[in-house]
This record gives structure tokens, C-alpha cells and sequence, in this order.
């Protein structure tokens, strides 16, 4: 499995791993199912439709405005869930820009507009080949959106030198985090971890006072969750970036 290394405006190298073609194989098989069963309900409500109007234009008027939503069901969850389907939730993987930009909904419009020379017309030949010999392992739709489908069961490996993950449904409660530096970020965890090991309390005071001095912020969070959500948060924007 390749590697993707991104590195972000706040100079936080981000690690991810791109997801095989096999995995992305069975993500697109699980969307399938997915529009096959949803296509067997349209089926059953046309059936049901048919007992209502007797006019057979309007039957299939009905049923193809129906129908419609699953023709657009890629770009709809990529743009609503965050560059994800449902069989790449399930797996675990989601799209995201190369250079660790936020994707924009032209990104997905693109991907999905080729989907029809990657997938469809050539019966996935394109997309399959594409992928197997590019570096990133981007189909066609990919290489022009500028897109590349990441794995996210390892959450997001920051530097050792920031701080550790932070969970994907994390509020930050200090937005203005990002005033702090790397090397600032990197002394305030060293020495809050010294202190917390050895129950120094008076350091973890100071360290807090000359936050807070920084940020300008008085809370009133222990001093120990203070900083702690200070590094939170710090690590939550940078991913973000």
C-alpha cells in the first residue's frame, strides 16, 4: 500500500496510506448492491404507482424521477459525507485533495463526470488500469480532479514532535490555537507531560499562565484539562489544514 505524505500550511507533516485497488474494488461493489436494492424498491413503488394512474407515461415519469437520486448517488455522497460512499465508510477510506487542500465540490463533479470513461463505457478497464499503474493510485477521474481515495483506518500519523490524535467527531473549544508555532506547541507538550508525570503543579500553573498569556484566553478548565485541550485542539486544526 502506497503512501501519501502531505504537508500542511501549519508545517505538520500528515501521513496517510492509499487504499489498494482491491479495496477499492469492494467499495465499489458495496455501492452497487446499495443501488441495486434501492433500484428493486423503485420497482416495487412502480408497481404500486401502476395501481393509481392507468396512464403508462406517467407511470414511468414517476418512476425515472425516483430513480434519479441513485443516478447522481457518487456525487451526492462524496459532496454530503465528506469524499465518502457508503462502501468506503464501510472500508474505512474517503477522497481528499493531493495537496491536502479541502476538496471542493468541482473535485467530485469531476471524478464523477469521468466515472463514465473510467467505469462505465469501457466496463472499468480504464479505471482499473489507471490505477494499478500510477504512483498514487488514482483512476483517471482522480488524476484530472486532482484526488486521491486514502485509508483511514490508521487515524492521521502527526509528528511525534506535535501531539497525539483526537477523536474525528472532536470540537475544538480554543479557536484561535493556530497563534501557537510548532516549536511552541512541541515545548508546551514536552513540559506538560514532564509535569503530569511527577504531579508537579506548580510548573503545570505556569505553563498554563504563559498559555493563556499567548491566547489571550481565560478559561476556566483545571489546568490540566486546559492544556490538554489546548494540544487537542492545536492537533485537531492542523488536520483540518
Amino acid at each position: 500500500m502506497s503512501n501519501l505524505q502531505i504537508n500542511t500550511t501549519q508545517n505538520v507533516n500528515l501521513d496517510y496510506k492509499i487504499v489498494s485497488v482491491g479495496e477499492r474494488i469492494v467499495a465499489f461493489f458495496i455501492d452497487a448492491f446499495i443501488l441495486y436494492l434501492y433500484s428493486v424498491l423503485v420497482n416495487l413503488i412502480g408497481d404500486a404507482i401502476g395501481y393509481v394512474y392507468d396512464d403508462s407515461w406517467t407511470q414511468r415519469g414517476l418512476v425515472a424521477l425516483i430513480f434519479l437520486p441513485a443516478m447522481f448517488y457518487s456525487l451526492l455522497m462524496h459532496t454530503l459525507f465528506n469524499g465518502r460512499t457508503v462502501g468506503k465508510m464501510l472500508l474505512k477510506m474517503r477522497v481528499v485533495k493531493v495537496d491536502g487542500s479541502p476538496v471542493e465540490f468541482s473535485n467530485y463533479l469531476v471524478r464523477w463526470m469521468l466515472r463514465l470513461v473510467d467505469i462505465w463505457i469501457f466496463v472499468g478497464s480504464i479505471g482499473l488500469l489507471t490505477i494499478l499503474f500510477s504512483e498514487r493510485k488514482q483512476r483517471l477521474g482522480d488524476a484530472a480532479a486532482g484526488t486521491v481515495v486514502i485509508s483511514t483506518k490508521n487515524k492521521i500519523k502527526v509528528s511525534h514532535t506535535i501531539l497525539e490524535e483526537v477523536e474525528e467527531k472532536y470540537v475544538p473549544k480554543f479557536t484561535n490555537v493556530t497563534l501557537l508555532t510548532d516549536k511552541d506547541v512541541r515545548l508546551i507538550k514536552e513540559t506538560y507531560h514532564i509535569a503530569r508525570r511527577s504531579s508537579d503543579y506548580k510548573t503545570m500553573k505556569a505553563l498554563r499562565d504563559k498559555v493563556e498569556s499567548i491566547l489571550n484566553t481565560n478559561s476556566e478548565l483545571y489546568d490540566v484539562q486546559y492544556l490538554d485541550t489546548i494540544l487537542k485542539d492545536y492537533n485537531y486544526f492542523t488536520q483540518k489544514l
